[in-house]
């Protein structure tokens, strides 16, 4: 239950913060791994998974990733895309934090904290950065910064699924390994 938990809480909290590379990649990787039943949504978030939505957030994708190579449009989207990374983020965290029995408040405030702060921490800097690009290069190194984001978010999403699992395995493995260790030396005072 608490490897669950851990699991849930890590993969939540990662795949709200690749809101603030791009808003719409991480918000379609959770579509699709609730529609694909590598999640469990929640009763109330089971609109994510449904076709339209999957469909919805794909292209929103694709949009939101191009218009990202258009110059002063990146900058502009910046500006737009910091209370959306915020929002997108709280909401990722809502669906996949184990919180889904406890009180609305408590649900949606630790949502917001840990999913929207993540996600808006990471946005600020990215547009940041952006900022300083467009004018150290005159938006000519942009591109460059949109493929480094477009890549962060896009292997982010996918390692937010990957590694709370594998570190789940790893600490199970490490428990096991733990315990067998207690019960050889508790033998082994036991005999002598």
């Amino acid at each position: 239950m608490t490897t669950e938990v851990l699991t849930a809480t890590a993969m939540g909290i990662a795949l709200s913060a690749c809101c603030g590379f791009r808003v719409f990649i991480p918000v379609l990787a959770a579509s699709l791994a609730g529609r694909l039943g590598v999640v469990d949504l929640p009763t109330d978030m089971d609109w994510m998974a449904s076709l339209p939505a999957l469909i919805a957030f794909g292209l929103a994708a694709v949009l939101e990733i191009a218009a990202y190579y258009i110059p002063l449009v990146d900058n502009l989207l910046d500006t737009i895309a910091t209370p959306l990374s915020v929002g997108a983020g709280t909401v990722l965290a809502s669906s996949l934090l184990p919180l889904t029995e406890a009180e609305p408040l408590l649900r949606w405030g630790t949502a917001l904290v840990a999913g929207g702060g993540a996600a808006g921490t990471i946005q600020l800097g990215t547009g940041l950065l952006r900022l300083i690009s467009s004018k150290a290069t005159a938006t000519v190194g942009n591109p460059v910064v949109a493929t480094t984001e477009n890549a962060a978010a896009i292997g982010g999403a996918i390692f937010s699924f990957i590694i709370p699992v594998v570190l789940a395995l790893i600490l199970l493995v490490l428990v096991v390994w733990v315990l067998g260790k207690l019960v050889r030396t508790a033998r082994r005072m036991g005999n002598g």
